[in-house]
């Protein structure tokens, strides 16, 4: 299998968010790498159609763009998306194939070193792992990952950039990125805060302050 085109440009913060009004908000504001993750059971089909092409579509109007759509990967392809984020599950159905030889740029989830090592195998653009810490968003059946395999896991996705998510607010974001991942995927710190247009420059204002230490102890 071919490899998946790399990132255009760093992750940094990332939010997730629940439809394409949001997409466009934040790409407003100055967030770069987001990714849309609609609730099937609140929309019909259309409804999900119409979100997918709207958030490709704003994400086509700004240079440096990189929007994702989870899981609906049928409807990304037909909307030309840059980006496709898949879990383990969607790796025994989706077409792996097609999505590469459209180009679009792939991420996959990742709970435990066996499935990371089966992701790694697709070549995908960037690995996702996580719970790093408790979440009560999602009913999940793995252990929170902490920060201390995070980092051990970080290594062994190598070369593939690695996304952090799982109940991770702002406050939570600098240990995490001192983790030596190159994102932070966060869903509610955003969405749900008091005034998400701040919530949203502090996280760019973190992932930003992460990469300038990380170049400057390189070497």
């Amino acid at each position: 299998m071919n490899s998946f085109k790399p990132l255009t440009g760093p992750i940094g913060f990332y939010p997730v968010v629940p439809d394409a009004a949001w997409v466009r908000r934040l790409l407003g504001w100055g967030v770069r790498t987001i990714q849309l993750r609609i609730k099937a059971a609140d929309h019909d089909a259309d409804e999900i159609a119409w979100e997918v092409r709207t958030a490709v579509a704003a994400g086509r109007e700004v240079p440096g763009a990189q929007v994702f759509i989870n899981d609906h990967w049928e409807l990304a392809l037909e909307a030309g998306a840059y980006g496709v984020h898949l879990g383990q599950e969607d790796l025994d159905t989706a077409d792996i194939a097609a999505l590469c030889k459209a180009g679009v740029r792939l991420g996959l989830s990742t709970h435990t070193p066996a499935e990371l090592a089966r992701a790694k195998a697709v070549q995908p653009s960037y690995l996702a792992i996580g719970p790093i810490y408790p979440t009560t968003l999602k009913v999940m059946p793995y252990e929170p990952v902490g920060l201390e395999r995070l980092k051990s896991w970080a290594r062994d996705a190598a070369p593939y950039p690695v996304v952090a998510i799982g109940g991770i607010s702002l406050a939570l974001m600098p240990g995490v990125l001192a983790c030596g991942v190159d994102g932070v995927a966060v869903v509610s710190a955003v969405t749900l805060a008091a005034d998400p247009q701040e919530a949203a420059r502090q996280g760019l204002a973190l992932a930003a302050q992460a990469r300038g230490t990380q170049a400057g102890s390189v070497g």
